[in-house]
């Protein structure tokens, strides 16, 4: 494997931490060109420090003197700011771009990247929910691969590498069901943000956590894999599989399915993302089958999490309507990790902005942010009247 030159957009976050320690462990076959955070510039620093890449990025512009002082005495080249982002991404030293960046702030640079005919490893998937089909049709255009770093997507292509020249019939989307999988919905309405955040399975950043308690997280998943993988909603199952060994399935005409299995560890599907189509040496823990004694299964309910249904009837009216779901979801989250809001006017405020927001059937990419940016208005608006 010839050695990849890699720009991590989010690099101080939960996805951007544990694809530096893939590649710690394989320094012989990556290297690090670009570092790119939004606030953490402490962390920023330390990273740049360890992985001498040729630049980093703080987008937050105030932090530049910190960043820029505590690097003068390195080669490390220091930028701030979002268009910089967007140019540091087309540079010719760079191989691949992992996409890391929380939320929608993740589409420009992004875009940026496919334009520039760099290969994308999709860890945000707030792109494709956005604007999915502006995304993929970019990427066909400069024949840019996208490679899923989410672990149910990363497990989905897995199981299709595997299948080679034949269809899928349907896509099982597993689900761990989050910290509130067994709760009523009357406990769930007195829910706290310290529990929402208190994830059984996985290790992740406090948005994603709390996507994952509404299972909005699944519902952002349903959209970007009918995306990436050219498949109808109808054509996604969601299955709730609480202890999070099987990280998706596909099924087959024949009704054959593969299942793509592993612990719950996010540096698996980055690293296949990092070295596809290579498989690494990964210091993780391995399954212990003995060990598992079994794996259970459920349907989700759309009454308790109706975050979830809200997703499906998004995607299905496609246009800029995933756009209004996912903006709406970010200011609603933020509102209740702020403790504006309580847990259930999560998808009240989705909901409302889904029927409020003007709908357009075939939007352009400016149109997704003057719609992004119109939902996040509105729902900024109804969260101060809550």
């Amino acid at each position: 494997m010839k050695k990849r030159r890699i720009a991590i957009l989010g690099s101080t976050g939960s996805i951007g931490r544990q694809a530096l320690d893939v590649i710690r462990q394989h320094r012989d076959l990556f290297e690090v060109e670009l570092l790119c955070a939004n606030n953490s510039s402490e962390l920023l620093v330390q990273q740049a420090l360890e992985f001498e890449p040729n630049a980093v990025v703080i987008c937050n512009q105030d932090k530049y003197k910190e960043v820029d002082s505590a690097l003068s005495g390195t080669y490390v080249k220091v930028f701030a700011g979002m268009d910089s982002v967007c140019s540091l991404v087309a540079a010719d030293d760079v191989d691949m771009v992992l996409a890391a960046m929380v939320g929608f702030s993740g589409l420009r640079p992004t875009v940026a990247a496919i334009q520039a005919g760099k290969a994308i490893a999709l860890a945000n998937k707030e792109t494709l929910v956005a604007a999915g089909s502006i995304v993929m049709n970019l990427a066909r255009q400069y024949r840019v691969p996208i490679l899923p770093v989410d672990s149910e997507h990363s497990a989905i292509f897995q199981c299709l590498q595997a299948a080679g020249p034949n269809s899928l019939r349907r896509i099982h989307l597993t689900a761990s069901g989050g910290p509130f999988r067994t709760w009523s919905r009357e406990q769930m309405e007195k829910a706290t943000c310290a529990q929402a955040l208190a994830h059984p399975n996985w290790n992740m950043g406090s948005k994603i956590t709390i996507d994952s308690a509404t299972m909005m997280n699944k519902g952002l998943e349903v959209i970007e894999a009918k995306w990436l993988f050219d498949v109808s909603a109808d054509d996604i199952n969601v299955v709730v599989h609480p202890q999070s060994v099987i990280h998706s399935m596909v099924e087959f005409e024949d009704g054959a399915v593969l299942a793509q299995m592993g612990c719950p560890d996010m540096r698996q599907p980055i690293q296949y993302a990092l070295a596809y189509p290579s498989r690494l040496d990964l210091s993780n823990e391995k399954l212990d089958f003995a060990a598992l004694g079994s794996l259970t299964f459920e349907k989700p309910d759309m009454e308790r999490f109706p975050c979830l249904a809200l997703a499906f009837d998004a995607i299905r009216t496609g246009g800029n309507m995933p756009c209004i779901a996912n903006a709406a979801n970010e200011e609603a989250v933020a509102a209740f990790l702020a403790g504006k809001i309580a847990f259930y006017d999560i998808p009240a405020v989705i909901e409302k902005c889904m029927g409020q927001v003007s709908f357009l059937q075939s939007p352009s990419l400016d149109d997704i942010y003057t719609t992004n940016e119109q939902t996040r208005a509105l729902a900024a608006s109804m969260i101060e009247k809550w």
